[in-house]
């Protein structure tokens, strides 16, 4: 069974690798790809000659523009998809030709066809997506798992509308597709339901459950006669009246001594009370409006922009999954699918291009489920050593950067979730912060390089602090640290803690030798970078450490 993997790169390329993700190994699929459903359906459909940048494509930033790499992930599919991927794809380039929709579309198509390859057979496919390309997406499914498969398009009312737009109605919902792979896969019956709400109960079942216990539970009264009149031995007089019942004497008995068996009047056939409290609940439709977005104050909210509820994801995982099965999100952002598969005791796997998400994925596992990386989960795709994190640094200055940060905890700046580009220029020489409380709060600055370093660069983070009126200021260098630079740091001082009584370095540097070999930032507790997740305890007994 694979072990709980957390992936940083591109998904695509992770997918199409056997050793990562072999034929038929994983149980139940989420994603949630980022789409960005403000923009302008007319933008989306605009015309382009493909001289533009594919950086964005590569990024899966919230925006999608033709070029090379969306063309020729076109042909590969036109020429080695199955048939009726392949001719899916080429009605799509007729349709709606190349633009930035279709970009999008060659994106998603290619790693769903990678996606029905590694689940399995008793698998099931949630794709979370927006009405802006849902029918396209849909039809793309339909090529990819065949349309005997489709089971759901779920409408999840993710806000109510707002205000009268000027010309359309607002857009207030999410849709999400539902395929199995088979006939074979799993379905939890029993998960669909959801409680009743007795305040708000409809008429038909507030008339049935009329009755109110003596501690207000509602009620209703069922029959207890046999609907098979032959049963000799279940014949006999019970209060008085004498049927074929549906349980033997001493079950009866031992009802009516606890309450639930009544007799509403001498000679009256006795009944069965049915408590509402203790029924399954309300079927599911598949037009969701219980369960509310994320708003500005919501307890579970980490600051991700696309971050969805912990209860969206438990219901799809409950009900297409069991106990033990291996959970896969391809684009995990702030890890919501992951944390609701911890919590109901599954297996998981996450892989996102961006470490950010990384990051903030490691400190939610870690805040809610004490989980660490390398001990309880494996970690893939990130530097262990100073080749990798040069590697690293050479491909994606931004990627380092983030990276660097986090073996900090600190909250980078300049950069977006979900995007794999920085703003430059932004910063304002910060790249990340990390507040305390020390009693009153605190800051602490931290400047990240990757390229050469120099005495000045130190006088200039001296500098920033003063400005910012920050406490400490950290400088992560991938190069050593001149003697020159080491005078500067000292020369600045020490910030006193009056809630530590500690003199605290007021300029600190680390190089990315010393934070993998375990050092870090001398300064008072941190207050966290990161909003923290609440402590969630697994409904099921989680996986042991790794050996």
């Amino acid at each position: 069974m694979p072990e709980n993997t957390l992936y940083y790169g591109d998904n695509l390329d992770i997918l199409r690798n056997r050793e990562y993700f072999p034929d038929a190994c994983v149980d139940l699929i989420y994603l949630d790809p980022p789409f960005n459903s403000n923009r302008s359906y007319n933008v989306l459909f605009k015309d382009e000659s493909g001289s533009q940048s594919d950086a964005q494509i590569q990024a899966f930033d919230d925006t999608w523009h033709w070029g090379e790499t969306a063309e020729q992930t076109l042909n590969h599919l036109i020429l080695n998809a199955p048939a009726r991927v392949s001719a899916a794809m080429s009605a799509m380039l007729t349709l709606i030709g190349r633009n930035q929709m279709l970009a999008y579309l060659v994106m998603m198509t290619a790693r769903l066809v990678e996606l029905h390859r590694v689940l399995k057979p008793t698998g099931s496919l949630y794709l979370h997506c927006d009405p802006t390309a849902s029918h396209y997406l849909k039809m793309i499914l339909d090529a990819i798992f065949d349309p005997r498969n489709f089971r759901n398009e779920i409408i999840w009312q993710r806000s109510t509308g707002k205000s009268l737009a000027s010309r359309k109605l607002p857009n207030n919902h999410d849709v999400i597709l539902c395929y199995q792979k088979t006939d074979q896969a799993t379905w939890n019956n029993n998960s669909i339901f959801e409680a009743y709400d007795e305040d708000d109960l409809d008429p038909k079942t507030a008339s049935k459950y009329n009755h109110i216990d003596s501690d207000g539970r509602r009620y209703t009264l069922g029959d207890l006669t046999n609907p098979n009149p032959n049963r000799p031995n279940l014949t006999y007089e019970f209060l008085g009246i004498t049927k074929v019942w549906r349980w033997t004497k001493e079950r009866m008995q031992k009802a009516h001594e606890e309450g639930l068996v009544i007799q509403a009047s001498s000679g009256a056939v006795p009944r069965l009370k049915r408590y509402l409290d203790e029924q399954r609940g309300l079927a599911l439709g598949d037009v969701w409006t219980d369960i509310a977005p994320l708003n500005s104050q919501a307890k579970e909210r980490l600051g991700y922009p696309t971050q969805k509820p912990m209860s969206l994801l438990e219901r799809i995982i409950s009900a297409s999954s069991n106990p033990g099965d291996v959970i896969l999100d391809p684009f995990c952002g702030c890890g919501t699918a992951i944390a609701a598969a911890e919590k109901l005791g599954r297996r998981w796997l996450g892989i996102d291009i961006t470490h950010l998400s990384i990051a903030l994925l490691k400190y939610r596992m870690r805040d809610m489920f004490g989980l660490e990386a390398g001990t309880h989960y494996r970690l893939v795709g990130e530097p262990e050593d100073t080749s990798g994190a040069r590697q690293l640094a050479s491909e994606d200055r931004y990627q380092f950067q983030w990276w660097a940060l986090s073996l900090v905890q600190a909250k980078p700046l300049g950069g977006e979730e979900g995007s794999k580009r920085g703003k430059k220029g932004s910063d304002k020489g910060v790249d990340g912060v990390i507040p305390f409380l020390d009693p009153k709060p605190g800051r602490v600055l931290v400047q990240v390089k990757s390229g050469k370093v120099k005495s000045g660069d130190i006088r200039d983070l001296v500098g920033t602090v003063e400005r910012e009126k920050a406490a400490i200021g950290v400088f992560i260098t991938l190069e050593d640290s001149s003697k020159e630079m080491k005078t500067e740091a000292i020369s600045a001082g020490f910030y006193r803690s009056p809630g530590w009584l500690t003199d605290y370095p007021k300029i600190q540097i680390l190089t990315i030798e010393d934070l993998l070999k375990g050092a870090s930032i001398r300064m008072p507790a941190a207050g966290g970078a990161f909003k923290q997740a609440d402590r969630v305890k697994p409904d099921v007994a989680t996986q042991p450490p790794l050996l």
